[in-house]
């Protein structure tokens, strides 16, 4: 396959710079571009259609430009590799800020490469003109990417293009955006792309030693211990699991982090922060006064993340290990900030804790073990639990979310939208998988985030071989912004189940209005019936009204279809969400309850 990809450079009478992009993007074994095509993009597409005819790089059409970033977003975060989309100059453009700030805000690598009218026609009013004296589409992007540049010469494509890759992918990895004149794309490259592939492939990082050893020695001199893990754990769950065993440390994560841990482990208590669970704050309450130390590893620390900075994580107890500088910032009261690779990180520290036990004759005494296992088999309390077995109609969400812990393939990628999807997946989809395969993307918070990813991931995930179980689950409100993004999945012919949750409202805005006493406005959507929908574009639509419905789903069939299928479930949308503690914390602050605030 990789000797294919380089043949589609040879086979053509003209070798333009578009070509060069493409080649580039074949050395990296990147398999799709996302994009939407139009006239000033065209000679990248003519490329990708070349590469496509040898098995190699080929574009996907989306049928929004924001679905397109989306789906450069889920492919490189099943894939490790960079996520590519493209788009037109003007319009074209702008439609991808939404997909790339997210991928800016949760540090996703990305290369965003946005097309711009001929160098002659700049400032003339042209049509779609987004250069530098017109609507400057390059400015734009460099408030949500780490690297944004305009390609004014063809002798500087390369150069940047190279410049961009790497960036993109180094700590902390991110979007990167390079904006180029059509007339630089059609214009002829004297030399094919000349590149080693390690250097665009690599990660640099450095790690604190010092750092490093003196958080042995805090270890050393403690008895009990709590971990709260973020979203940054990525290649470092296992030796991390380790290390919270070896230290008998019970543990707790962010919202995001969860997908890097087994929640049936014994030491786990549960998501600390949005919608999280009590016996997660219990813990880091502490209010016996028992806990020494507390780790937090890869977090970020935002408000979503720490139930709004709260003192009972933010304090000197506080040992931050993370990849990133940046988060350190939002730790100042911190004891000892620990900078570097992860993975790296936590070996070595095992390594060097398991050597010293045995000089230190060291046991962890840690804290006692919950004596009750919840419906999920873990050891965290979840708010109305006996809701999970409710055989009630509409159906409960604590039931349908307990019904998909346990239902679920293994190795099932689950990509979860903005709303009150978030606060229902967070508390009750509870697996014993820990290297990822959760996705909820909550920098920006991006509604239809996940329909536009999932079909991203789907598609990297089939390209590096047989293709896992797919779900995304999203709200109607989000669904009606992005629907027809599922008509790729389609095209594509990937089995993804797209599952709505279907209340016929804004569910977050009107329990966070509800629920935060503002006025009662806004959220109403009306009945509808997304099956039917789904049914009109030649997909599978399936209405869950009942229980029994729901329980009756054939997951095998529909994984093993070669197209996507839409679930409909009718779900009581009078269930609160859990939710209160964000709207404590901004009724105190003077916020709004929706995400917003």
């Amino acid at each position: 396959m990789a000797d294919s990809k380089t043949e589609s450079s040879l086979d053509m009478d003209v070798f333009t710079y578009a070509d060069m992009i493409v080649d580039y993007l074949n050395q990296l074994n990147i398999d799709y571009v996302y994009g939407v095509p139009g006239g000033a993009i065209e000679p990248l597409f003519n490329a990708l259609s070349v590469s496509a005819r040898y098995g190699g790089v080929a574009p996907v059409v989306a049928r929004h430009e924001s679905g397109a970033a989306f789906m450069a977003d889920g492919y490189a975060r099943e894939t490790g590799r960079i996520g590519v989309c493209c788009a037109t100059t003007g319009p074209g453009a702008t439609n991808l800020i939404t997909g790339v700030s997210g991928a800016y805000a949760d540090n996703t690598p990305m290369l965003v490469i946005t097309a711009q009218t001929p160098l002659p026609k700049f400032g003339k009013r042209a049509l779609q003109d987004s250069s530098c004296a017109a609507i400057d589409t390059v400015g734009m992007f460099n408030h949500c990417t780490k690297y944004s540049t305009l390609v004014s010469h063809h002798e500087q494509l390369e150069t940047k293009l190279v410049s961009a890759l790497m960036t993109a992918r180094n700590e902390p990895a991110g979007p990167v955006h390079v904006s180029i004149p059509s007339d630089v794309l059609r214009a002829v490259a004297l030399k094919q792309a000349n590149v080693e592939k390690k250097t665009l492939r690599g990660r640099y990082t450095l790690t604190d030693q010092g750092a490093m050893d003196q958080m042995v020695i805090e270890l050393k001199s403690v008895d009990r211990v709590a971990l709260f893990i973020g979203d940054g754990c990525k290649d470092a769950s296992t030796e991390i699991m380790r290390f919270a065993e070896m230290i008998n440390a019970p543990f707790v994560t962010g919202p995001m982090g969860k997908r890097w841990v087994d929640e049936t482990h014994p030491l786990y208590r549960g998501v600390f922060g949005f919608a999280g669970h009590e016996s997660a704050k219990e813990l880091l309450q502490d209010k016996n006064k028992e806990l020494d130390l507390v780790i937090a590893i890869g977090a970020a620390l935002g408000e979503l993340g720490t139930r709004g900075w709260a003192g009972e994580l933010m304090n000197e107890k506080l040992i931050h290990v993370d990849s990133r500088v940046e988060h350190f910032t939002r730790s100042h009261m911190a004891r000892l900030h620990v900078c570097g690779h992860l993975p790296t990180i936590f070996r070595i520290v095992n390594e060097k804790l398991n050597r010293a036990q045995r000089y230190w004759n060291k046991e962890w005494k840690g804290l006692p073990q919950p004596k009750k296992m919840n419906i999920n088999g873990c050891a965290t309390s979840l708010f109305d639990e006996e809701k999970c077995l409710s055989d009630e109609n509409p159906i409960k969400p604590h039931r349908l979310f307990a019904h998909l812990s346990r239902e679920l393939p293994a190795d099932t990628r689950v990509f979860v939208d903005a709303g009150n999807a978030w606060s229902w997946s967070i508390q009750y989809y509870q697996r014993k998988e820990h290297d990822g395969k959760l996705h909820i993307a909550m920098g920006l918070g991006a509604m239809a985030w996940a329909i536009g990813a999932v079909v991203g991931s789907a598609g990297g995930n089939r390209a590096d071989g047989a293709l896992k179980p797919h779900v995304c689950i999203t709200g109607d409100g989000s669904y009606l912004m992005s629907a027809q993004e599922i008509t790729v999945a389609k095209q594509m012919k990937l089995p993804i189940v797209f599952l709505i949750l279907n209340d016929s409202v804004l569910g977050m805005v009107m329990h966070g209005q509800r629920l935060g006493g503002a006025e009662q406005v806004g959220f109403e959507l009306g009945e509808v019936d997304f099956a039917m929908m789904a049914q009109s574009m030649g997909i599978e639509g399936i209405v869950i009204n009942t229980v029994e419905e729901l329980e009756s789903i054939d997951y095998h069939r529909i994984f093993s279809k070669d197209g996507p299928t839409l679930i409909d479930v009718r779900i009581d949308k009078e269930e609160i969400p859990p939710m209160g503690d964000r709207v404590k914390g901004l009724a105190v602050n003077g916020g709004s309850a929706t995400p917003g605030g």
